[in-house]
């Protein structure tokens, strides 16, 4: 409930409790053990501001926080406050109020997104759990895509990137420094280890534009943005960083207003401890700068959690709104935090602060604000107002509605993907690549051509030498068939040389023996001739001397001789 520009939180022995709207943004802290009444003090004040035209960002981790559309009911314990209160004579009623939901994973809510650029290395190091070297050289892979004009937006173009920069590495070492494998490729599992809790729906377009919650609704009521992180906070390290995100784009993107009569818009973080849990040096200086001076911005944070010692002392300084619900001492250790929570208020002289604190009932709480001159107010244990929007969960059907029906669900249902490093680094792959098979194929047809060029010198001289082989046994043959022809010319002449010696022979043979034929022809006739010529003589000489006995033996005698003598003759 507001009045008179202040936000009424509840009564303390008869008497309102409130705090000036214009120091909303001097932040806030809202802490007590859990079932104390922190949600219910969360959004008594979170009405306020709505009420007031002040846009209100809240994570919902339970899912409680989703009645803030619908009005609240008439229970007994919110009767009993409003009659003792007279709440409704002071302007108190059930209402709804204007309510945008969101969701990183687009189920309770309209997808909430960023891009990888837009969060940072500071912040991504820390969603990824990398140490401070793996986070330096994460830096250094922002710087490099920044210098070259490659848009990160969601995980697949830093997974790009990284695998482009690790090909690269020795190129880039001159200017930026050496980035070993090893860093890289931690980094490249975490990214994917971030994929497999959600981070492919968390980054990507598109993008929230944070101006778009700086709104109200038609009737000056303030928007109040409620993401669903009832599954997001099973991711502590990605809840926590995505809440720093926010507060980082409000820091960088407002411009100084210096202290206005209200808020431009106030954050309360639910579950804060898990903002601080394992942060590294430079993510708390981070923080704590964010923290000092966004409210000069006119943003106003709230952290809500269960001790006061979640919170860092730098930062807890700067919290100027407490309202603190009753806290429990067990141990030692709890007991020495609720001192110290107890000390940190300005002490009211009509209670102990200590003994109060452990004591404090359900939806009671000790309450401290800042005046006007930013002095804190005497601590007041008060009993918080109760919620003029639903205490409990909405039904999915009604969330569903609320969801389509909401001013921003048409710019931020729909997903797409436009072009960024991953598209312009496999572009380029796939012409490096392309070029690479054209050399390579240049080179293999110039390899295949030698090959050829050699297998045909080889075939041309396998050729030349079986040619000169071929030619060679030719002559060899053609040697050796005219030495056989040699021969057997030879052969065939000596064979003719003596058949004609042999036909000689026998030619002389058959002459002799013709001629001696002839002889003995003519012998026997020359004989026989000179046988009656020389019988003749001896027959004449024979009967000239003896008569004819000597006749006889002169015939006789002569024959022979004259026979004798003429066959010589014609012998010779």
């Amino acid at each position: 409930m507001i009045r008179d520009n202040k936000v009424f939180l509840g009564m303390a022995d008869g008497e309102r409790v409130e705090f000036d709207l214009k120091m909303a943004n001097r932040h806030g802290l809202i802490a007590g053990a859990t079932g104390t009444g922190k949600t219910v003090s969360l959004k008594v004040i979170a009405e306020s501001l709505s009420d007031a035209g002040v846009p209100v960002f809240m994570a919902d981790v339970k899912g409680d926080l989703a009645g803030m559309c619908e009005p609240g009911e008439d229970k007994e314990f919110v009767k009993a406050k409003k009659d003792e209160f007279a709440l409704e004579e002071q302007g108190f009623s059930f209402k709804g109020y204007p309510v945008n939901f969101w969701d990183v994973y687009g189920k309770g809510g309209m997808p909430l997104r960023t891009t990888v650029s837009e969060m940072g290395p500071l912040l991504m190091s820390r969603i990824l759990g990398l140490t401070d070297t793996q986070a330096a050289v994460l830096t250094v892979v922002y710087k490099i895509a920044d210098d070259n004009d490659l848009l990160l937006i969601d995980t697949k173009d830093l997974k790009a990137m990284l695998a482009y920069v690790e090909e690269n590495a020795a190129d880039f070492a001159m200017e930026y420094g050496n980035m070993s494998k090893q860093s890289l490729a931690v980094i490249v599992r975490a990214v994917v280890a971030l994929e497999s809790q959600g981070g492919e729906q968390f980054f990507g377009e598109p993008a929230l534009d944070i101006s778009d919650w700086l709104t109200t609704n038609y009737d000056g009521k303030g928007m109040i943005q409620v993401l669903d992180a009832r599954d997001l906070v099973n991711s502590p390290a990605m809840y926590s960083t995505f809440l720093l995100w926010m507060i980082s784009e409000l820091y960088e993107s407002l411009p100084e207003v210096g202290d206005l009569e209200k808020p431009r818009m106030v954050f309360f973080f639910d579950e804060a401890h898990l903002l601080f849990d394992s942060a590294s040096k430079a993510l708390l200086e981070k923080i704590e700068q964010i923290v000092k001076l966004i409210r000069s911005k006119g943003v106003g944070i709230f952290f809500v959690t269960q001790s006061p010692k979640d919170v860092p002392d730098s930062i807890l300084a700067q919290l100027g709104n407490k309202v603190q619900h009753a806290l429990h001492a067990y141990t030692p250790a709890e007991t020495k935090a609720v001192k110290q929570a107890a000390e940190s208020f300005r002490a009211n002289p009509g209670f102990d602060t200590y003994d109060t604190l452990i004591n404090l009932g359900i939806g009671e709480a000790l309450v401290s604000t800042l005046e006007a001159d930013g002095v804190p107010t005497i601590v007041q244990k008060t009993s918080i107002l109760p919620p003029q929007s639903s205490t409990g969960a909405i039904d999915d059907s009604v969330r569903k509605q609320m969801i389509e029906s909401g001013s921003l669900y048409k710019r931020y249902n729909d997903f797409f993907d436009r072009d960024s490093a991953y598209e312009f680094l496999t572009r380029r792959n796939m012409e490096a690549q392309a070029e690479a098979e054209r050399l390579r194929a240049e080179a293999d047809a110039k390899k295949q051509a030698e090959i050829e060029a050699k297998e045909a010198e080889k075939k041309a001289a396998e050729e030349a030498k079986n040619a000169e082989k071929e030619a060679a046994a030719a002559a060899k043959q053609a040697e050796k068939e005219a030495a056989a022809a040699a021969r057997q010319a030879e052969k065939e002449a000596a064979q003719a040389e003596k058949e004609a010696l042999a036909a000689q022979k026998a030619a002389e043979k058959e002459a002799a023996a013709k001629k001696k034929k002839v002889k003995n022809v003519v012998s026997s006739t020359a004989g026989s001739a000179g046988g009656t010529v020389g019988r003749e003589i001896g027959n004449a000489l024979g009967s000239a001397v003896g008569g004819k006995f000597g006749k006889k033996i002169g015939g006789n005698v002569g024959a022979t001789l004259g026979r004798g003598i003429l066959k010589t003759l014609f012998s010779l």
